[in-house]
């Protein structure tokens, strides 16, 4: 893919660590990708580079890229997962392999290992490598392959099985969301107080298996102990995974997480959800079709603990009556009609310090064009969100 020059220049940079402050992550490739499909000048873009890399939203600047201090092989390269160390390491060494055997080979060859950790780094992780293939850009890529791996916390896709009753006949990814905010409603005080008390970081520390890092964060950590302890619902395979075409499952994918994002228009969470779908989208397509379905169940059941570690599911009702109310809206006339207003908010979202919502416009514009108009989507784009203040947990200083 031909991308203007500045476009492949920071893309291609390797002068800043994949995080600062920690765990925080480095998103400015990810504005690149989003700034430049949305049509912003090189010039906005170069710009927008550079103040991010000096201040972020966050308050702080990014970080000098760090040297390797050891040798990932085919032999180890499991060994460090999650570990939260040498990610200049893991980059040599999906460089090597990529250089070896093609970026389709390393994709086939070592994402399904990595595909049950997409939720590390609160997705982004999975970000960088999706929007990398999105806009063609080889060592994004590999940073990106290198950040799954850096920051890798398990979603436990084995655990997925039919329910005890049987596969639950669910016809779409929206009916088996509504089912799950249906259990909460009737047990909200109990899963609740259940997720508030798996999410908070015991006075001796975080249990054996999290990583000391992720206690700063607070989110990071509640999806961290969220994925490991898991629930049924969270594991139930729903029918449709299986039963219909893979096609059809992204996009009732992208149905379902917008209508939650319109639930709680401008939640920081749930946009994730959707920014990182399609970064999964773009992945499987990478892989063989045998394995598409696969990314599937792991982007479900990773979607599905992220949102119980907030301890507070969307309510039935109100997400029954968004789905009554965008399931069949279409924006009236031919696309030009509304090309004003998809234009307002990339507009909008260039001048925006926080990328999220170019990413978010970006997103909801290719679903527009993809569902013939859907309403639902020209709606869940002038939804911008705010970086959240950090919890005082940052007062103190990294954990690495």
């Amino acid at each position: 893919m031909d991308n203007p020059p500045v476009i492949e220049r920071l893309l291609d940079d390797r002068s800043h660590h994949i995080e600062f402050n920690g765990h925080l992550s480095n998103h400015v490739k990810h504005a690149v990708v989003a700034l430049a499909r949305l049509g912003a000048s090189p010039e906005r873009i170069q710009s927008y580079y550079e103040n991010y890399a000096n201040l972020t939203t966050y308050g702080y600047g990014l970080e000098p890229a760090r040297p390797a201090k050891s040798e990932v092989t085919d032999g180890n390269w499991k060994s460090f997962f999650g570990r939260r160390a040498d990610f200049a390491a893991y980059c040599e060494f999906f460089d090597r392999k990529e250089r070896e055997i093609g970026m389709d080979e390393v994709l086939r060859r070592y994402v399904p290992t990595l595909l049950p950790g997409w939720v590390g780094a609160f997705t982004h992780a999975t970000i960088h490598l999706g929007w990398a293939l999105d806009i063609g850009s080889r060592w994004m890529a590999i940073e990106g392959l290198a950040y799954m791996a850096f920051s890798y916390v398990s979603c436990h896709p084995e655990r997925a099985s039919a329910p005890a009753g049987g596969v639950r006949a669910d016809a779409s990814a929206m009916d088996s969301l509504l089912h799950i905010a249906g259990v909460w409603d009737a047990n909200r005080d109990t899963l609740r107080d259940w997720a508030q008390e798996i999410g908070t970081v015991p006075e001796s520390g975080p249990p054996a298996g999290i990583h000391p890092e992720l206690a700063r964060s607070g989110l990071q950590y509640r999806n961290a102990r969220m994925l490991e302890e898991g629930h049924l619902l969270i594991y139930d395979t729903p029918s449709w995974i299986a039963g219909q075409s893979v096609d059809t499952s992204w996009e009732q994918l992208y149905y379902a997480v917008t209508l939650l994002y319109l639930s709680r228009p401008g939640d920081f969470v749930l946009l994730h959800l959707i920014t990182s779908l399609h970064a999964m989208e773009q992945i499987a397509e990478r892989l063989p079709k045998d394995l598409h379905r696969y990314a599937i169940t792991c982007y479900w059941t990773g979607m599905l603990g992220a949102v119980f570690a907030l301890g507070d599911f969307p309510k039935k009702d109100k997400l029954a009556a968004l789905h009554n109310a965008f399931g069949t809206a279409v924006d009236a006339g031919d696309r030009a009609t509304w090309g004003p207003d998809w234009e307002l908010a990339a507009a909008r979202s260039f001048e925006e310090e926080e990328e999220h919502n170019p990413k978010l416009v970006y997103v909801m514009h290719q679903m527009w064009q993809r569902t013939g108009c859907m309403s639902l989507y020209r709606a869940a784009a002038a939804q911008f969100t705010v970086t959240p203040a950090l919890p005082t947990s940052f007062e103190q200083p990294p954990a690495e």
